[in-house]
Formats: C-alpha cells, sequence, structure tokens
C-alpha cells in the first residue's frame, strides 16, 4: 500500500480488482476545501483512461508488475502464441489483451508484456515497426501537384494513409502509436 501523495507516473494500482497504469498525477490545492491528488489512469484490460481523483494520504494498493520481451510466433485460435526471448517458455495472450495491436503484429515482432504473477494484462508494441505494402487504394484520382495521400493496406491488415509515391512491394516505416506513415525503408 501507498499514499495517494506517492503515486507517480508509471506506476501500476489496483482498484476495486482492476489494474491500472498511472499516466499523469498532480496535487490539487483549492481555495477552500483540501487538497487532493489528481490521476489519469489506464485500465490495463480496455486500455480506456479514465481520470480518478483522490483524498491526500489516501491509502491505494500498488502491484508490482514485470516486464518480459516476447516475440510473437502465431495465432492459435483465438489466442496469440509469443515465445519469452530470455528463457525461450511459450506463452498465450488472449486476444481481449492484445486488441487492436494485431493490425501491426507479424510473425517475429518482439513486444514488451507487463505480467501480474503469471498473468499477461498488457503489451506494448515497439514504437515503429517496418512493414511490406500489399496492396493501396485511392490513386486514380490523385494528382501528383496536389498534397494528396493515398489508402496503403499493409502484410499485417493494417491500412496507413501514405503519399503517393509509395507502390506495392514497398517496406514503409509505421509509428505504431500514432498509426502514421513516417518513411519509406
Amino acid at each position: 500500500m501507498v499514499q495517494s501523495n506517492q503515486i507517480t507516473p508509471g506506476m501500476t494500482i489496483s482498484i476495486s480488482r482492476k489494474l491500472y497504469r498511472v499516466e499523469s498525477s498532480v496535487k490539487v490545492t483549492v481555495p477552500k476545501g483540501a487538497p487532493f491528488i489528481k490521476t489519469k489512469l489506464r485500465d490495463l484490460t480496455t486500455n480506456k483512461v479514465i481520470e480518478k481523483n483522490f483524498k491526500l494520504e489516501q491509502e491505494v494498493k500498488d502491484v508490482s508488475s514485470r516486464d518480459r520481451n516476447l516475440e510473437f510466433l502465431y495465432v492459435e485460435g483465438k489466442d496469440y502464441l509469443f515465445l519469452d526471448i530470455n528463457n525461450l517458455e511459450q506463452i498465450l495472450i488472449p486476444s481481449n489483451v492484445v486488441g487492436e495491436q494485431t493490425r501491426y503484429l507479424k510473425e517475429g515482432t518482439e513486444i514488451k508484456a507487463s505480467l501480474y504473477g503469471d498473468t499477461v494484462f498488457s503489451i506494448e508494441l515497439p514504437q515503429f515497426l517496418e512493414l511490406m505494402v500489399e496492396q493501396t487504394e485511392g490513386e486514380e484520382e490523385l494528382s501528383p501537384l496536389t498534397n494528396a495521400t493515398k489508402i496503403a493496406i499493409l502484410e499485417t491488415g493494417a491500412k496507413v494513409e501514405v503519399p503517393p509515391f509509395i507502390e506495392i512491394g514497398d517496406i514503409i516505416k509505421i509509428d505504431t502509436k500514432t498509426e502514421e506513415y513516417i518513411q519509406r525503408v
């Protein structure tokens, strides 16, 4: 247990049997009334951010999680099979934990998984990935003089806006956080 004024960004805390990662924490003082701690918390099962206020020095249950580096192997049913790079142990991660990040997963992609006990509660893709363009859409109406973009469908099935000069077979660098095209490789 920690007190609310000890909450710092990056910590993992447990509230009502749900795990949250602290995104931000600020002490708020008001002219009339008691000061409090205002936090932004990311629900580690749904990946949604919520705001929660704590009384000053309120006890909060902190959770010690550990991170492991995993490599994506393949889809097994509805779940995803990963290999722990350090001890070569295979780990099956449910699809609800992987979530929307499946759009950028391909065989051999290394991720960081956060575990509480033996349970993986979140994964984090590398910020940048290099993926091949398999198909492009909307290039017929593009004029070379405009600042237009077209849609590229990548080898993982993700759709990304790219400049008109990107062609099928090109390898492009994608920012997985913003889901934007960075450059052709």
